[in-house]
C-alpha cells in the first residue's frame, strides 16, 4: 500500500491509482505463476482507458482520496469482477433462450 500525506503535488495526486497498482507489484512474485498471471491481468484490466484515453476508474479512485488508494483499488477490482459475473450470465441466458427456442 502507498502512503501518501497532504503536502502532495497536484499531478502526484492525479496519479494515485497508478502508483497504488504499482505498490503491488512484489505481491504478484509472492504468488504461484498461475495465480501471479490472474492478478497481473485483473490490474491491468483496471487502467484500461476509455473511449477519451483515460483510465476508466482512475477518476473514481483519485476522488475517494489519498487515505484510501488501497481500498479503492479493491473496490475496482469487485467492480470488474461483478462485471465479468453479469456477462457470464447474460451470455449463459443466451444461449438457455436459444436452446429452448430449437426444443420447440
Amino acid at each position: 500500500m502507498v502512503i501518501y500525506d497532504n503536502n502532495m503535488a497536484a499531478e502526484d495526486k492525479e496519479d494515485l491509482f497508478g502508483k497504488e497498482i504499482q505498490s503491488w507489484d512484489k505481491f504478484k512474485y509472492a504468488l504461484r505463476q498461475e495465480n501471479a498471471i490472474l492478478f497481473d491481468k485483473m490490474l491491468k484490466e483496471c487502467q484500461e482507458e476509455d473511449k477519451e484515453g483515460r483510465v476508466r476508474f482512475a477518476k473514481a479512485v483519485n476522488t475517494k482520496g489519498e487515505s484510501f488508494a488501497a481500498e479503492s483499488l479493491f473496490m475496482v477490482l469487485i467492480v470488474q469482477q461483478q462485471k465479468m459475473i453479469d456477462s457470464l450470465i447474460q451470455k449463459l441466458s443466451n444461449i438457455k433462450n436459444s436452446v429452448e427456442r430449437k426444443e420447440k
